[in-house]
């Protein structure tokens, strides 16, 4: 499996990164984690543009899907259009607010170039991954993801707060891809974003084998959120994701 952070900045693409996409790669397969604002054009560094397998958004916040609707026009109006459906799986009615969002008729809407399935808590089949959804703790309806392949597996946090369930998820994985938008302070709102020092928290009882931080909000000291996350008792490797890291996962 090989894991390529295409967008890894957080609630808005930064100087240095799209925002929230990452690309698993197993047996010729390709499919995308989250395909957020600015990361359809660095997506195009590392694979065709035509040759994306899946989709799995984790929830509807602008920052982890909004470059679908780019993506509809290219697969819709393309010089060999049409183009076989991409299937994406996203929390329910992302078809008709992804529409609204591109400023179109729910019907056909984006599915001429998606076909829509609704993400429930589970595990289900994806090429050669199973992938494992799991609510997580933010304002809206927002999954975590592991997705395993043959003997490896790797952790996606979404966006979350605090969150028995990414635990879960994470349990042993190879690589855990953990949002850290907050640096530590008082007062901060629960149930919306996590600190470094409590990504490495999560890490450390998941037992991951190595940890990513990522969502980095480019309003933020980065150098803060990494020296938060050396605080979280977590033992492992741990660095700060960057756009056009690639991770060979054996």
């Amino acid at each position: 499996m090989k894991v390529t952070i295409v967008g890894c900045s957080g609630s808005y693409p930064g100087p240095d990164s799209p925002a929230s996409c990452y690309l698993v790669e197993a047996e010729g397969f390709r499919m995308l984690l989250d395909l957020g604002n600015g990361s359809l054009g660095a997506l195009q560094r590392h694979i065709g543009l035509y040759d994306v397998d899946a989709i799995c958004l984790s929830h509807l916040h602008a920052d982890h899907c909004l470059d679908i609707c780019g993506y509809h026009v290219a697969r819709t109006y393309g010089p060999d259009a049409p183009y076989p459906l991409v299937p994406v799986f996203a929390p329910e009615g992302a078809a008709a607010r992804l529409a609204a969002a591109y400023g179109m008729p729910e019907e056909p809407g984006l599915e001429t170039a998606f076909a829509f399935t609704p993400l429930s808590p589970g595990s289900f089949e994806v090429g050669p991954f199973t992938v494992t959804a799991g609510l997580v703790n933010h304002p809206v309806e927002a999954y975590g993801f592991r997705v395993a392949s043959d003997d490896v597996c790797m952790a996606y946090s979404g966006d979350t707060g605090e969150s028995a369930e990414l635990v879960k998820l994470a349990a042993g994985a190879d690589l855990l891809l953990c949002e850290a938008s907050f640096v530590e302070g008082p007062d901060l709102p629960p149930d919306l974003h996590l600190t470094g020092r409590q990504a490495a928290e999560h890490a450390a009882k998941a037992s991951a084998g190595r940890l990513v931080l990522t969502h980095l909000v480019p309003w933020n000291d980065n150098a803060r959120v990494l020296e938060d996350a050396s605080r979280g008792g977590y033992d492992g490797p741990v660095e700060l994701a960057r756009s056009g890291a690639v991770y060979d996962l054996a």
